[in-house]
């Protein structure tokens, strides 16, 4: 596991996530000890989970948002974007590994049809082509509901493509094991509540969308020139339809940095200024194994210009 919830469950008592038990959602959250305290409340969809963030019915929501493999998860980032005012509040990235499972005594040559989260089993494409022979390919709303409906109803040929969690959960054996096509896999998961902005810790990531004034050439240079003349990092852009007619886009863009610094604040006005929509989608702690001695290292240096500063102050000659 690699991430930095860091803000204390206890602010979100309720936490909604995509269902059933065993996911590599609820893995992912359980790895979060901060996280994993609190009442956890499984939903059948990554919609149903945003849903039930929205009317309240749970504090927050545990959901993924990008895989390396297959890139973003299209129904969370669209209910960000278009559908709430959710804010972000923290990230976090699990290692993911995919298992061929089914019942007991069922060979890898016997799979002629194979049920997945359709995430999970585009991860798997070359796997099922090659050494499934094609087999056929149904979705199912989660990994684990994959596993859950084949241990209930067994089917003679049917196989699951799952954590091992599930497989264990629902009486299922590994018939083969890592199917993944690219073993560097990993899948990003957010954190998301309505309200607050979590507090800078110096080592962030922040998330906007930016809406153009009209498509023509060099809108989109026009936006990332207000980066690069601060010299502001871009962690992911990618462009998302806004519904409203074809060929009609907006930009979503992660950068780090949080709303609180001076240069990410001064961008964002800037930006806000020019463009004809800015949407803000949260400031919030980065993930990654590097992160708590970046900010350690950051408060060190904050402690340090503070001291200078009142240094300087303190050699103001009275008026």
């Amino acid at each position: 596991m690699d991430g930095d919830l860091r803000p204390s469950s206890s602010r979100w008592p309720t936490i909604g996530f995509l269902g059933p038990p065993g996911t590599f959602t609820e893995e992912a959250l359980l790895a979060e000890p901060e996280l994993a305290s609190a009442d956890l409340v499984p939903f059948p969809t990554i919609g149903e989970v945003l849903t039930a963030v929205d009317a309240g019915e749970v504090a927050a929501g545990y959901v993924p948002i990008e895989n390396s493999i297959e890139g973003t998860v299209p129904v969370t980032l669209d209910h960000l974007v278009f559908e709430s005012e959710l804010l972000i509040q923290g990230e976090s990235i699990l290692d993911v590994h995919l298992h061929l499972l089914a019942p007991p005594g069922t060979k890898v040559a016997d799979v002629r049809r194979v049920v997945s989260f359709p995430h999970a089993s585009a991860q798997c494409r070359r796997y099922v082509r090659e050494v499934l022979g094609g087999a056929e390919v149904v979705a199912s709303n989660s990994t684990a509901e994959a596993a859950r409906l084949v241990g209930s109803e067994p089917s003679e040929g049917t196989a699951a493509i799952a954590p091992m969690l599930a497989g264990r959960l629902y009486g299922l054996e590994a018939i083969a094991e890592r199917i993944e096509d690219y073993g560097e896999n990993q899948t990003r998961f957010l954190l998301v509540a309505p309200g607050e902005v979590p507090a800078p810790t110096g080592h962030d990531r922040t998330s906007i969308v930016c809406f153009q004034q009209a498509d023509r050439p060099g809108s989109l240079h026009e936006i990332l020139s207000h980066f690069s003349a601060r010299s502001l990092n871009l962690t992911k852009i990618e462009s998302r339809p806004t519904k409203q007619g074809l060929g009609d886009y907006c930009f979503v863009i992660d950068l780090e940095g949080h709303v609180t610094d001076e240069v990410v604040g001064d961008c964002l006005k800037e930006l806000h200024m020019v463009l004809a929509g800015l949407k803000f989608l949260g400031s919030y702690p980065a993930a990654g194994d590097h992160g708590p001695r970046l900010r350690e290292a950051s408060s060190v240096r904050r402690r340090d210009a503070e001291t200078w500063l009142s240094s300087v102050r303190a050699q103001i000659r009275p008026g």
